[in-house]
This record gives C-alpha cells, structure tokens and sequence, in this order.
C-alpha cells in the first residue's frame, strides 16, 4: 500500500505525481503482469541470456564506430 503525506498547502496534481513516481518505483504494475501468465524458469533464464547477448552485441557495434 503506498502512502503520499499531503500537506494542507500543497496541490492535488503534486500529489497525484507523488503517487505516480511511487508507484512506478514499487514495480507494482510489473509485478501484476507478469504474474497474470506462468513462465517456467528455463524460458525466463533463456530470454535474460538472449537479452544480454543482445545488450553486448549493441555495446560491441558501439565500441567500433
């Protein structure tokens, strides 16, 4: 459960914005979608090595030019 503290003098939209950064520093909504479909630990560990290959390979091509 997030808690925004608003102060008598401070605006809704600030507080709404307060809320927003914290929910998107929780990974609430990550959370919720990965859930909503099991993925079994050998596809996830397959996906996260294609990832950093791909990360590498941008990181290579980067070096060279």
């Amino acid at each position: 459960m997030l808690i925004i503290d608003v102060k008598d003098n401070e605006s809704l939209d600030k507080a709404l914005k307060q809320y927003k950064k914290k929910f998107e520093k929780a990974g609430i909504l990550k959370e919720l979608r990965s859930r909503q479909a099991f993925i079994k630990p050998s596809v996830e560990r397959r996906t996260e090595v294609l990832k950093a290959a791909y990360r590498e390979q941008m990181q290579n091509k980067q070096d060279a030019e």
